[in-house]
């Protein structure tokens, strides 16, 4: 089978030939239709002392399955998140974060939606947000970001606010549901808002604490670090909260799977709409990872393998 690896650190991405993996206990082999790229893989990559597996969220059809499992057979579809060699025709994927993928939804529809979904509705959570209040939603045109502009307004949002790394951008983001779009480098973010949702981390955080009104609350949920004053909290009595879904993956799995139906359901009913911003071949992952890094994705970025 085919998978891609990276030799050293920020070296280029290469296909190479290798075993289909056996499931061990608790595992599914599954045969990758779809492949989410996200940005913390593609850091890993720049990052990371030493090369790491190219995981992340995969879809597809189980092929086999390791001893111990129940939930699924062979032939169903699932998606879930692959901490090993996700890259590739194969993966292999622990039972536990395995979920079944209904008959009307595709494979790509899938790793557009859960993952990314999750994380969205997850830091939204966070947020406590009341109907009719107002959200801002940073890096609106993400993966992430472009469900969570969604997932305000359908947990009652009256406003909601998009903020991109690039004004080109705010046809799609207003496309969502958005009410108002604003770019990064705005002198004036406009009317103050309730709560905000922070994928991006770094320098903004302050402009995004500054955008809220008295009493408003921060979801910091982005691995892109950044430091915030404790003077800015207390004027205006402002709150910080962090965000993380491995949290709640591996704390609450109750809430983690009201959340994947939820998903489901909303998108079931229309109400949430993943997009897509290209469908990428193995051989193309390094574009795939360009495309995330510039940050020019509109929507989802996806290995088709």
């Amino acid at each position: 089978m085919r998978r891609v690896r990276h030799a050293s650190t920020g070296g280029p991405l290469f296909v190479e030939e290798t075993p289909v993996p056996r499931p061990g206990p608790g595992e599914l082999l599954v045969r990758c239709e779809a492949v989410g790229v996200t940005l913390p893989v593609v850091r890993k990559v720049t990052e990371a002392a030493e090369p790491v597996p190219l995981g992340g969220e995969i879809a597809g059809e189980v092929v086999a399955a390791g001893e111990g499992v129940i939930r699924f057979r062979t032939g169903e579809r699932v998606t879930g998140l692959c901490f090993g060699h996700g890259y590739a025709d194969f993966a292999l994927l622990h039972e536990a974060m395995a979920s079944p993928i209904p008959d009307d939804a595709t494979a790509v529809d899938a790793v557009a939606l859960v993952r990314s979904g999750l994380v969205a509705l997850g830091a939204l959570a966070a947020a406590r947000p009341e109907p009719g209040e107002a959200a801002l939603i940073t890096a609106a045109a993400s993966g992430v970001g472009h469900l969570a502009v969604q997932l305000a307004r359908a947990r009652g949002a009256a406003r909601v606010v998009g903020a991109v790394s690039d004004p080109e951008k705010a046809a799609f983001v207003r496309s969502l549901g958005a009410d108002e779009v604003i770019a990064y480098g705005d002198a004036s973010w406009g009317e103050p808002v309730d709560y905000a949702l922070d994928a991006v981390g770094g320098d903004l955080l302050t402009p995004a604490l500054a955008a809220l009104a008295p009493g408003g609350r921060l979801v910091a949920y982005s691995s892109g670090g950044g430091t915030i004053r404790a003077y800015d909290l207390l004027v205006g009595a402002k709150s910080v909260t962090g965000f993380q879904m491995a949290r709640i993956a591996r704390g609450e799995p109750e809430l983690y799977e009201r959340w994947r139906q939820e998903l489901w359901r909303l998108f079931a009913d229309g109400a949430l709409r993943p997009a897509v911003h290209g469908e990428f071949a193995l051989e193309d992952a390094a574009e795939a990872h360009a495309a995330i890094e510039s940050r020019a994705n509109l929507g989802k970025v996806v290995l088709r393998p």
